[in-house]
C-alpha cells in the first residue's frame, strides 16, 4: 500500500483517456489524484469547457471513487495583456475550472506563474505583478466555489522559471490565500535546491509534485522528463527538510516522463510510488 498522503496525478497517464487512466491508478493501489487539466499536456479535460463538459468530466471522476486533490489547470498567460472580450473569456474559464474542482470535491485549483516563456512582455516587475495580481483574483472567486487556488510557483519552462523569479512571486502574494505547490523536478532543473526551496516557502507550501529532472548545463537545457531515480532529484533529503518544517499536506506523483515507453508506466508508476512512500 502507498502512503495515504500519496496520489498520482492523471498526467502520469495522459496517454490513456481519462477513464481508463482513472482505473489504471486505481488498479496501482491509489485512492487520490490531482486532475490534469492542461491543453497540450493532457487531454482529460476538454479544452473548450463549458458546463455540459464539466458535468460529463466530474461524472467520470466521480463514478471512478477516487479523491480528487487538485485540478491542475490553466487560463492562459497571466502576464499577458488582454482586451475586453479575451479577459471576459479568461474569467469564464477560470469559473469552468473552479466549477469542475468543487463537483469533484478537490480542495484547490492549481494555476501555472505566467507564460510559457522566460521572457516578460513588459518589465519583469510589471509582469511578476500582473501574474500575481491575477492569481489572487483567482483564489478570491475560488472562494465562491468552497475551493483554494494554489499555484506552481516554480515552472521551469514558464515566466518564474528559477528560485528567484519564484521568491519575486512569492513577495507579491504575501498575505494572500494563494498557496504554493513545489515542483521537485521543476526546482532540480532549474538549477535550484529543493532545501532552499522549502527554507524560503516551506510555511507556505499546499502541495507537492514529484518527478526527477537533471539541470541545466552549459549546452543543454534541464529536464523535467525523468522517472524517479533516474535524475538528480534528492527526495530523500527533500522530503526530510519538509518534514521538518512542517509539511502535513500531500503528494502527487506527476510522472510526465520520457524515459519509460507507455507499456512500461504502470510498472514505473509503482515502483515509484513505493520508493516515495518509505521517504514520507
Amino acid at each position: 500500500m502507498f502512503h495515504s498522503r500519496l496520489g498520482c496525478s492523471s498526467i502520469s497517464f495522459r496517454h490513456q483517456d481519462l477513464d481508463t487512466a482513472l482505473r489504471t491508478m486505481r488498479s496501482l493501489g491509489f485512492d487520490e489524484i490531482d486532475l490534469g487539466a492542461l491543453p497540450g499536456v493532457c487531454d482529460h479535460v476538454p479544452y473548450v469547457l463549458d458546463a455540459a463538459a464539466v458535468e460529463a468530466v466530474a461524472a467520470v471522476v466521480n463514478n471512478s471513487g477516487m479523491r480528487v486533490r487538485s485540478v491542475n489547470g490553466d487560463v492562459g498567460d497571466l502576464n499577458a495583456t488582454l482586451d475586453a472580450g479575451a479577459a471576459e473569456e479568461r474569467e469564464r474559464h477560470l469559473g469552468m475550472l473552479l466549477s469542475l474542482a468543487a463537483k469533484t470535491g478537490a480542495k484547490a485549483l492549481v494555476l501555472p506563474c505566467g507564460a510559457i516563456d522566460h521572457e516578460p512582455v513588459r518589465s519583469l516587475e510589471e509582469d511578476i505583478d500582473a501574474v500575481a495580481s491575477q492569481l489572487i483574483h483567482a483564489s478570491e472567486r475560488a472562494k465562491e466555489f468552497g475551493v483554494e487556488l494554489w499555484t506552481e510557483s516554480l515552472h521551469y519552462f514558464r515566466l518564474c522559471w528559477n528560485t528567484e523569479r519564484a521568491q519575486l512571486l512569492a513577495d507579491r502574494l504575501a498575505g494572500s490565500d494563494v498557496g504554493i505547490v513545489m515542483d521537485f523536478s521543476h526546482v532540480v532543473a532549474s538549477g535550484g535546491d529543493p532545501v532552499d526551496f522549502v527554507d524560503r516557502f516551506g510555511g507556505r507550501i499546499t502541495h507537492v509534485h514529484l518527478r526527477d529532472a537533471v539541470p541545466a548545463t552549459e549546452t543543454e537545457p534541464g529536464n523535467i522528463n525523468l522517472s524517479i531515480g533516474n535524475g538528480q532529484a534528492d527526495f530523500a533529503t527533500g522530503l526530510s527538510k519538509l518534514r521538518d518544517a512542517g509539511y502535513t499536506g500531500h503528494f502527487s506523483l506527476e510522472l510526465e516522463t520520457r524515459d519509460v515507453t507507455h507499456d512500461e508506466r504502470p510498472a514505473a508508476t509503482a515502483k515509484a510510488g513505493s520508493f516515495i512512500t518509505d521517504l514520507i
